[in-house]
């Protein structure tokens, strides 16, 4: 189910909250957990399909499991946490692996048992149960909190499940570690501010969801389906300008909307986003870019890897391996490699050159501040060329197009599925992601002597606008629904 659908905002989302909240004021979270876990379930099963819930389910009691094993491990001797951990590890990778990669490896062998005089396997594809990624890793953080004895082990099985199933970060996160919600769990407060600040803060993600991100992306899906002969500088430049916008207003508007939802119900979920394209960096970026997800492969690989404490050349490749890890978790493409090994390779570079700390009072003042913002800026959006492009041959055509300037125009064939709003408000993601100071956070304009004002305008003139285009059926689904 779509956050940014008919279906979620008149049936599902009312029907939730009244009954959670309703439970919640007669049993507490006791109670309230229950309702949850049984919209959670039908959440999942109304989106993708009930086909998909044994696997939920089998990580669900799998992980749960494995916590108890890695608490009595701890309990009895610290030294025996290993083996759980490594059982986690092993269970989980496998379980995405086979989901996430197996079409992708069979394709890429196929020719190799070809040439080898073997027969081409016989392959049905298999379908990747939505939000998989999100719900392993968050797994696994639980069992090595509790191997390590950052969080208590959950005893309750229902419990556990509604922590792994919660239906606002099931699809696509935030990564949500137990600890940070273990008390929510237990008991947490619902209030009328509550409440406010939730309705806000979901209305102002599905708003960058429908009106920027969809605007955005309709220009981007328009050029990248074109021919890689018709990439022209000015085709290549609008596209990947285009799905900069989407990627970010539609990823951080699911993140918005899935806090939001979180606050209403008396949970406080970690903020994913904190304003990427500001970034003076590529370590800065990657500190304000999906962060849960940075600091999940920062706390559970690069530092046990050693992080930094073996010299440069150990670092680097430490770095490099975070980064391959982090683009293979994307996908199962070439694409999404070589991006891991491009933004490894910046890092390693930023590193190596004294570059990767965001300062605000460089040496070189405003002109400095206003390079590197856009140097960086630059260097992320030829990433995200190779992470949108269907293969490798492709991403060439369009980066070779970005850099040839031989020919600014936009080719018929794609110029001709452009409107002028979407153009706008493409443009407008543009100066809202890019123009406002480093420091400033979208939810920070509700706050202050015109954050009512502000407020307003919202929920009284955007939220109806894109209420319309719910309506109307050009929505789309979240980007990061297919990792």
């Amino acid at each position: 189910m779509v956050f940014s659908s008919l279906s979620f905002l008149n049936i599902f989302l009312p029907a939730t909250l009244i009954v959670a909240l309703l439970a919640h004021r007669v049993g507490g979270a006791r109670a309230s957990n229950l309702a949850l876990l049984a919209a959670s379930a039908v959440f999942y099963m109304w989106g993708v399909g009930a086909a998909f819930a044994p696997v939920l389910l089998a990580s669900i009691s799998v992980n749960y499991a494995i916590g108890l094993w890695a608490h009595a491990a701890r309990e009895s001797d610290q030294a025996r946490t290993r083996l759980p951990v490594i059982a986690a590890v092993a269970l989980n990778v496998l379980l995405l692996g086979y989901y996430k990669y197996a079409n992708f490896f069979v394709a890429e062998t196929q020719g190799l048992r070809e040439a080898l005089g073997f027969a081409p396997l016989v392959w049905d594809n298999v379908i990747l149960p939505v939000g998989i990624s999100f719900f392993t890793f968050q797994s696994m953080s639980y069992v090595f909190d509790v191997a390590s004895g950052r969080a208590r082990v959950l005893k309750n099985p229902l419990d556990f499940a509604l922590y792994v199933a919660l239906f606002p970060q099931l699809i696509a996160g935030p990564i949500v570690r137990y600890s940070i919600i273990a008390e929510d769990l237990r008991r947490r407060t619902v209030s009328a501010r509550g409440l406010r600040e939730g309705v806000v803060r979901f209305t102002h993600g599905l708003v960058k969801k429908v009106v920027i991100a969809d605007s955005a992306g309709a220009i981007a899906d328009a050029i990248f389906a074109l021919p890689e002969g018709d990439l022209t500088a000015g085709a290549s430049w609008l596209a990947v300008v285009a799905y900069t916008v989407q990627i970010y207003f539609d990823f951080s508007g699911y993140s918005d909307m899935a806090i939001g939802i979180g606050k209403m119900l008396g949970f406080n979920f970690p903020e994913n986003f904190n304003r990427p394209y500001a970034a003076l960096s590529v370590t800065d970026f990657w500190r304000r870019w999906h962060m849960t997800l940075s600091n999940w492969f920062r706390d559970y690989v690069y530092i046990p890897l050693g992080g930094s404490r073996g010299g440069p050349v150990r670092t680097y490749i430490n770095l490099w391996t975070v980064f391959v890890l982090t683009g293979v978790w994307h996908g199962a493409n070439w694409t999404f490699l070589i991006w891991g090994l491009y933004h490894g390779a910046l890092l390693v570079v930023e590193r190596a050159l004294g570059l990767r700390e965001a300062k605000s009072d460089l040496r070189g003042g405003a002109a400095e501040y206003v390079a590197r913002r856009v140097a960086v800026f630059l260097l992320v959006m030829i990433g995200w060329v190779f992470f949108r492009s269907p293969d490798l041959g492709f991403a060439a055509s369009m980066l070779a197009g970005m850099f040839s300037f031989a020919d600014m125009a936009v080719p018929a064939s794609a110029a001709v599925g452009l409107n002028g709003s979407d153009v706008f408000f493409m443009a407008v993601g543009v100066v809202i992601a890019v123009a406002p100071p480093a420091s400033w956070r979208g939810p920070n304009a509700y706050e202050g002597a015109y954050g009512r004002i502000v407020q307003a305008l919202l929920l009284l003139a955007a939220f109806p606008y894109a209420l319309v285009k719910v309506t109307s059926g050009t929505y789309s689904p979240f980007l990061y629904f297919q990792f």
